[in-house]
C-alpha cells in the first residue's frame, strides 16, 4: 500500500512538473514565434519583393490580407469560408477553412491583447474571397525562397499544364487487366513510399496479378504539386485524388487503404462514391467527437495539448500552434532534404529507407500547415456526416487498425469510429504505435489486407 501511495505521489509530482515546464517552454515559444513573424516578413520582402501576411497578424481593419488575393472578411462568427475555383471543373465552390488558422490563444498574445487591444476572439474571420485565376494562369517557375527547388519538389511547376495539375501516383500490380483497384492514401507528413516501400513488397503474386495497386502522394507532399496559393482544404485534397487517381487511371470500383490523415480523406472519398467502394481499411483515424460549438479548438487541444511530454505531444504542439517556428523547422529540414538524405545514407551505410526522407522532408510549410488545420483540426463535423453516410448509405466492408501505444492519435479515436459505424471491425495491435502498426510488420499487414479484399467479394 505504501509503495502504491508513493507511486501515486510520484505520478502527481510528474504531472505537476510537466505542467510547470510546459508553461515556461511554450511561453518562450510564444515570444519566439512573434519574433520570427517579423523576421520572415522582412526576409520575404527582401527576397520575393512581397510583403506576405500570415495568420498571426491579420489586420484589424478587416481588409483583404493573404497571399494571392485571398482575403477573409472579419465578422462575429467562428467559421471561415473560402470561395475558390475548382481546377478540375472550373466551377466555384464555397469551402470551409479551420478557425484554428486564425485564432490560437497564447499566454503572451492574450496579455498583448489586453495592452494593445489588437486581438480579440470575436474577430475571427468568417468569410474568405479567392481571386479567380485566369485559364491561362501558369504555375510559378520557382517556389518560395524558403522551400526546396529540387527536381522532386518543383518539377511539376515547369512541366506541361496537363501534367502539372495531377498528383504523383505510383502504380504496381496488374496494370493491364486488373480485376479490382486498390487506392492507398498516406498520412500527415508522409508519402506514397509509406506503402510502396513496405507492404507493396510483401503482397503475394496472386494479389499482384489480381489487383492494381495505386499509391498517391497527396497535394503538397512527396512528389506531388505543392502550389503556394492553395489552402489545402479537404475538398481540394479529395478533388485532386479524384482527378489524379480515379479519372486519370479509369478507376471504377475500388478498395481504399488509408493511414491517419488519409483516413479523413478516405471517408470523404467514400461518401462521394458510395457505389464504387468495395472495402474501406482505416489505420489510426484521427476522429475526435464532441466539443460541439468549439470549432477546431477542441480537436487542436487534443492533438496538440502544449505539453513537453510525451515527445509526440511536444512535436504536434510545435507543428500545430506555431506558424513561424514550424516554418523554420521546414526551412532547416525540408529545404535541405537532399543533404539530410546524403548524411543519413552515409551514417547508415546506405540502409536507410527512402520513404523516411521523402515522407518526412519532401513537403512545404504551406502544405503541412494548412493540411494540419484544414483537414485534421477543422473537419469533425464533416467526418460526422461522412461516418453517418458510411453507416447508412454504404455497404462496403469496414476494417480499422490502431496501435495500442499510439501517442499521436489515441486508440479512443478508433473506438469512436466503431461506435458510429457498428459493423466496422476494429483490431487493436498490442505494443504498436502510429508507425509500427505497419512498418516492422508489413508482411503480416499485407496478408491481412489480402484477406480483407478477398472477404469483401467485390462482385
Amino acid at each position: 500500500m505504501k509503495l502504491m501511495g508513493r507511486m501515486g505521489l510520484l505520478a502527481v509530482a510528474g504531472r505537476a512538473l510537466n505542467a510547470v515546464v510546459s508553461v515556461i517552454v511554450f511561453s518562450f515559444l510564444d515570444l519566439l514565434d512573434a519574433v520570427l513573424c517579423f523576421v520572415y516578413k522582412i526576409a520575404d520582402f527582401a527576397v520575393d519583393r512581397e510583403w506576405k501576411a500570415c495568420y498571426c497578424s491579420i489586420s484589424s481593419s478587416g481588409d483583404i490580407f493573404a497571399r494571392g488575393g485571398r482575403g477573409p472578411g472579419r465578422g462575429r462568427g467562428g467559421r471561415s469560408n473560402v470561395l475558390r475555383l475548382c481546377p478540375a471543373t472550373n466551377c466555384l465552390h464555397l469551402d470551409s477553412i479551420s478557425d484554428t488558422l486564425h485564432f490560437r490563444p497564447y499566454l503572451v498574445s492574450d496579455l498583448a491583447s489586453i495592452i494593445f487591444k489588437k486581438y480579440a476572439a470575436h474577430n475571427v474571420p468568417t468569410q474568405a474571397i479567392l481571386e479567380i485565376p485566369s485559364r491561362k494562369t501558369k504555375h510559378r517557375a520557382a517556389p518560395r525562397w524558403s522551400d526546396c527547388d529540387c527536381h522532386t519538389c518543383n518539377s511539376w511547376s515547369t512541366c506541361g499544364e496537363s501534367q502539372s495539375q495531377n498528383l504523383y501516383v505510383r502504380a504496381e500490380g496488374n496494370l493491364l487487366k486488373a480485376e479490382e483497384d486498390v487506392v492507398f492514401i498516406h498520412g500527415f507528413i508522409s508519402s506514397s513510399g509509406f506503402w510502396t516501400e513496405t507492404v507493396f513488397e510483401e503482397f503475394s503474386e496472386a494479389a499482384r496479378s489480381k489487383y492494381r495497386l495505386l499509391a498517391v502522394d497527396l497535394l503538397g507532399f512527396g512528389r506531388s504539386p505543392k502550389p503556394d496559393e492553395s489552402l489545402y482544404t479537404m475538398t481540394e485534397h479529395v478533388e485532386m485524388i479524384e482527378r489524379s487517381v480515379l479519372r486519370q487511371h479509369g478507376v471504377r470500383r475500388f478498395h481504399i487503404v488509408a493511414h491517419s490523415l488519409g483516413s479523413v480523406l478516405a471517408l470523404a472519398l467514400a461518401a462521394r462514391h458510395p457505389d464504387s467502394v468495395i472495402s474501406l481499411t482505416l489505420l489510426a483515424p484521427p476522429y475526435f467527437p464532441g466539443g460541439e460549438g468549439d470549432g477546431g479548438q477542441a480537436v487542436m487541444r487534443r492533438v496538440a495539448p502544449r505539453r513537453v511530454w510525451p515527445p509526440m505531444a511536444f512535436a504536434a504542439s510545435m507543428a500545430c500552434w506555431y506558424e513561424h517556428v514550424s516554418r523554420t523547422i521546414c526551412l532547416v529540414i525540408c529545404r535541405q532534404h537532399r543533404l539530410w538524405n546524403y548524411i543519413f545514407r552515409l551514417l547508415t551505410l546506405n540502409r536507410i529507407r527512402t520513404f523516411l526522407i521523402e515522407g518526412f522532408m519532401c513537403h512545404t510549410h504551406n502544405a503541412a500547415w494548412h493540411t494540419l488545420h484544414n483537414v485534421i483540426c477543422g473537419n469533425t463535423e464533416k467526418m460526422d456526416r461522412d461516418l453517418d453516410a458510411l453507416r447508412d448509405q454504404l455497404k462496403c466492408h469496414v476494417t480499422i487498425f490502431h496501435g495500442e501505444n499510439d501517442e499521436l492519435v489515441p486508440v479512443e479515436c478508433s473506438y469512436a469510429v466503431q461506435s458510429k459505424v457498428p459493423r466496422a471491425h476494429l483490431k487493436v495491435l498490442r505494443g504498436k504505435d502510429h508507425i509500427t502498426m505497419v512498418v516492422g510488420r508489413q508482411n503480416t499487414f499485407a496478408a491481412e489486407l489480402e484477406q480483407i479484399w478477398k472477404n469483401a467479394k467485390g462482385d
